[in-house]
């Protein structure tokens, strides 16, 4: 079965979403959401219906992960709509996704020290059987046993939900929260080791210290629209998460403007997009994926399948081979290209691919989008240093303040 076979042909309505890994899906979606994006999505954005009923969330976030539709387009396409002021809701919440982008880039020892941590979690805890029960949704509440189910499912949970199953995971049912974090990566379209890794990090006191997220059974009924009450299931009083390391903040990288020609584009899961932003049209095109590092346990195949779908629609070649060097050699020198491009890639496998090449004899370059050099630098703290500065970020993006 192809990529493509795996998921059905768009039909997206205000109800549910289906995730189809193309362009054209992404943009089909934000086209029906942009005018939903204002005071609609503000008011209900909070309630989870059930994945039938997406109409007041964009769900546009498998898209925006692998970048098949950038979050520029989405701003403008809700700014044609909307004024800044009644979009700001959905426009905040944009951001954080590039909030956590920016701040796992400078400090990427979280990242590292996530995966040390899983790695210690998965040798002690991966057989119990509280481990298995919570992944298989059989731990007899009934919210947090549907949400596990939807989402390998689906691969799919409202923002909502996934704040409510880590609250739960982390200090009613007393996981290690690093093997919550990898149960998502493992099944959201959307998985993203920035987004990911921090909101875990966000709900167990770690990201913003001592300050947590406690699931209550009354929140929950209240915005699942009375489907789900789980009273006196779910612990009351927990204490913030802690860890001996620190996370030095980290310079960001400096990424030349590009301008070569006679290139061999590489094109990875990271930016499906990233040939627009190149001054010259690619010699050829070469995608490899780095997904199954996501995680050392096996990925939901709606996941692998997306990645590779994306990377195919944008240069007809997706492989997973892990090794990177000889591919890039043999694609260069049967194209004849002097320069490899690729996007430059965020904290993650990508990354760790691309640092890791071997000799090539070839000039590696990387394209950082203005997007995110205009946004980075202001991700060193908390949101905040961001959000205070939306309304000049759009203005220096030439969309209305």
């Amino acid at each position: 079965m192809s990529a493509y076979e795996m998921f059905p042909e768009p039909e997206i309505d205000e109800g549910g979403v289906r995730f189809t890994p193309t362009r054209q899906a992404g943009l089909v979606r934000l086209k029906q959401f942009a005018v939903h994006a204002g005071r609609r999505y503000a008011t209900q954005r909070n309630f989870d219906f059930g994945p039938e009923k997406r109409g007041n969330v964009s769900a546009l976030s498998p898209w925006i992960r692998h970048r098949m539709i950038t979050e520029e387009e989405i701003l403008a396409a809700t700014l044609a709509y909307h004024s800044a002021e009644r979009v700001q809701k959905f426009v905040q919440e944009l951001f954080w996704r590039t909030y956590y982008k920016g701040w796992l880039e400078q400090h990427p020892s979280v990242w590292t020290t996530y995966q040390d941590g899983l790695r210690q979690a998965l040798n002690t805890g991966v057989c119990s059987a509280d481990y298995a029960d919570a992944i298989a949704g059989n731990t007899g509440i009934d919210c947090f046993d549907y949400w596990a189910r939807e989402l390998v499912e689906t691969g799919y949970l409202h923002n909502h939900a996934r704040m409510w199953f880590a609250s739960i995971w982390i200090f009613t049912l007393r996981l290690p929260w690093e093997l919550g974090a990898d149960f998502f990566l493992r099944h959201l379209l959307d998985g993203d080791p920035a987004s990911n890794t921090l909101s875990w990090r966000w709900i167990g006191g770690l990201h913003t210290k001592g300050k947590i997220y406690l699931a209550c059974a009354e929140n929950i009924a209240k915005f699942t629209d009375g489907r789900f009450n789980p009273h006196r299931q779910l612990s009351t009083f927990a204490e913030p998460l802690s860890e001996a390391v620190l996370h030095p903040l980290v310079k960001l990288q400096t990424v030349k403007p590009f301008s070569g020609k006679n290139t061999l584009l590489v094109v990875t899961e990271e930016d499906c997009q990233i040939e627009t932003k190149l001054p010259n049209t690619p010699v050829a095109r070469l995608g490899l994926l780095a997904t199954k590092e996501l995680s050392p346990l096996a990925l939901g195949d709606m996941v692998t399948a997306f990645a590779r779908a994306g990377v195919e629609e944008a240069c007809g070649t997706a492989s997973s081979d892990a090794n990177w060097t000889d591919q890039i050699i043999t694609a260069a020198e049967a194209a004849g290209a002097e320069t490899v491009v690729t996007a430059y890639a965020p904290v993650g496998p990508v990354a760790r691919k691309l640092a890791t090449l071997g000799p090539t004899g070839l000039k590696i370059r990387r394209i950082r989008r203005g997007y995110d050099n205009l946004l980075w630098p202001h991700c060193t703290k908390g949101f905040f240093g961001l959000k205070k500065k939306i309304p000049k970020i759009l203005s220096e993006l030439g969309m209305a303040a």
